[in-house]
């Protein structure tokens, strides 16, 4: 009787060894082979740990009876986080369920490029395969601004350019009010540092201006002269005169040319009929741009044109403007 009891417990202990064996080579080998690729999963919200485990096995990530026995073992059954997940060749189950209890989802990226408008952003926003759209396409600022919660009276220039990574599902509001916010915390940090200018009273009209720059200039080394001389323009209370002011002005009836009647035709963003600041932003100022505003270069100049190669000749007169348009514009 106890050679008998004593064979049991010999064929049991190397049974136990024997799954174990099975159990650990099952969850430290990669199903994931170089010919699948990159394998994306996506956890559903609500899904039961059957569920989970099932859509991981007909994807062929794991073994779904030996994952099953890895959760337990765990102690994570209700641990793991809905959302896509991206799988590489050669992760093994362990790896890949670490992943899933610590929300490693999948992340993609958009930028917010400068110099965009509102209208721009939106679209971009709203293009992007992985985010949900849930803003309508065409709508007054108002609405929108009452849809998003945003207590502004309108959104251009107040998303800061830069790029942002986000999880499959996240919503057009949450990126417009996530570059928002973005755009809040920058200018309100750099605001209090500022080269005091009596002519820009305060945050709002410091991103008018700097969408103005944005506009105006690509080339870096310029953005704060140009500043300069739009503040200068300002403070001896001379139109501003810009050009891209026009064009915000005239909407969609700007179709790629500018002409001499539009700088005639009155909006309230025709800085050539009218004084002082547009009433806002006309597009997304980079931080640069929004930088420069802060700490322009002084100077006495109050004309710039093209010269034609990005960059612009600047001028203290207007008969050195004339003279400078001449050349690099009509080609005298």
């Amino acid at each position: 009787m106890k050679r008998l009891i004593t064979l049991a417990i010999v064929v049991s202990s190397l049974s136990l060894g024997w799954f174990w064996m099975l159990y650990q080579n099952a969850i430290n080998d990669s199903y994931i082979s170089d010919e699948m690729g990159l394998t994306v999963v996506t956890v559903e919200r609500g899904q039961n740990l059957n569920q989970i485990i099932s859509t991981l096995d007909k994807q062929g990530v794991v073994d779904g009876r030996w994952f099953k026995w890895l959760v337990r073992v765990e102690g994570v059954e209700n641990q793991i986080q809905a959302g896509e997940y991206e799988f590489s060749p050669g992760l093994t189950p362990v790896q890949i369920l670490d992943f899933l209890i610590k929300g490693k989802v999948n992340q993609y990226a958009i930028t917010i490029i400068e110099g965009q408008t509102f209208k721009e952003v939106l679209r971009d926003i709203q293009e992007h395969p992985a985010i949900e759209q849930t803003l309508p396409k065409q709508a007054k600022m108002t609405e929108y601004l009452e849809l998003l919660n945003i207590s502004e009276r309108h959104l251009e220039g107040l998303l800061l350019p830069e790029t942002y990574f986000f999880i499959k599902n996240t919503t057009d509001g949450q990126m417009i009010k996530r570059a928002y916010r973005s755009m809040q915390l920058f200018i309100n940090s750099a605001w209090p540092k500022r080269q005091d200018k009596a002519v820009i009273s305060n945050v709002y009209e410091a991103l008018t201006l700097a969408s103005i720059v944005e506009k105006e200039t690509g080339v870096a080394s310029e953005r704060r002269l140009i500043a300069g001389l739009f503040i200068r323009r300002l403070e001896i209370g001379m139109k501003m005169q810009t050009d891209p002011t026009v064009i915000y002005g005239m909407g969609d009836y700007y179709k790629g040319d500018i002409r001499f009647r539009d700088l005639r035709q009155d909006t309230p963003y025709n800085t050539y009929t009218r004084h002082g600041l547009p009433p806002t932003p006309i597009a997304m100022p980079s931080k640069a741009s929004i930088e420069a505003v802060l700490h322009p270069v002084e100077t006495k100049s109050l004309y710039f044109v093209a010269n034609g190669d990005g960059s612009h000749i600047f001028s203290e007169t207007l008969k050195q403007h004339n003279a400078a348009v001449d050349k690099y514009q009509r080609n005298k």
